[in-house]
């Protein structure tokens, strides 16, 4: 069955999140949000697609900063309304220069961070 972004179940502003995962080592490395068109041009072009909330635009990842996400799959979960899209990360995939933008953990309370920035 041919797929359909417009299948997917958006929410009052037309959005839908997309968590990224390294296709290689499984680790999560970002959220964001996606509409039908860049979920449709993630899909034609192979670079995953973003739209930016705060610009009001597409947002290609790395397309400035040279971290490109290359899109390997794209999952659908059950209610429809998250997509999963495994990706070969080049360089950090957080723009504060992390892997993951998922770099501080709750232990025992406390905040501690687990990802240093990478170097160069």
């Amino acid at each position: 069955m041919p797929f359909d972004p417009a299948s997917l179940r958006y929410d009052a502003n037309g959005l839908i999140p997309a968590i990224a995962q390294d296709a290689l080592s499984g680790d999560v490395l970002m959220m964001a949000w996606m509409n039908a068109e860049s979920v449709a041009r993630t899909l034609e072009t192979g670079r995953v697609t973003y739209w930016s909330r705060s610009r009001n635009s597409f947002w290609v990842k790395g397309e400035t900063s040279g971290h490109v996400q290359v899109l390997r799959e794209m999952r659908v979960d059950c209610d429809r309304d998250c997509l999963l899209v495994l990706v070969e990360q080049e360089g950090p995939a957080c723009h504060t220069n992390r892997r993951s933008c998922f770099y501080t953990a709750i232990r025992e309370g406390e905040e501690v961070e687990i990802l240093r920035p990478m170097e160069g």
